[in-house]
């Protein structure tokens, strides 16, 4: 199932890129996909499925997801971001 993954602040910064595509059926399957391919990100902004405090993401501009058991459907966009991001 693809997942596309928008990356903001620090995120970004850690992975280098602003989007990729994950494979995942929850969203710690997403976080998880994200450490391996991109270490930097995984060590600054996860702990296994979990964000790290200071982390989170929101699901299809919807609403804001923190638990790494939440079920993702194909095709649906997740933001990661930092909690200090903004002006």
């Amino acid at each position: 199932m693809q997942i596309t993954v928008e990356l903001f602040g620090i995120p970004r910064a850690r992975a280098g890129v602003s989007q990729t595509i994950s494979e995942g059926l929850t969203l710690g399957d997403v976080f998880v996909d994200l450490s391996c391919r991109y270490p930097a990100l995984g060590e600054t902004c996860f702990t296994g499925q979990s964000l790290k405090p200071g982390y989170t993401a929101n699901l299809r501009g919807e609403r804001f997801v923190t638990d790494p058991l939440t079920v993702l459907a194909d095709g649906d966009v997740v933001l990661l971001l930092s909690l200090d991001a903004g002006g």
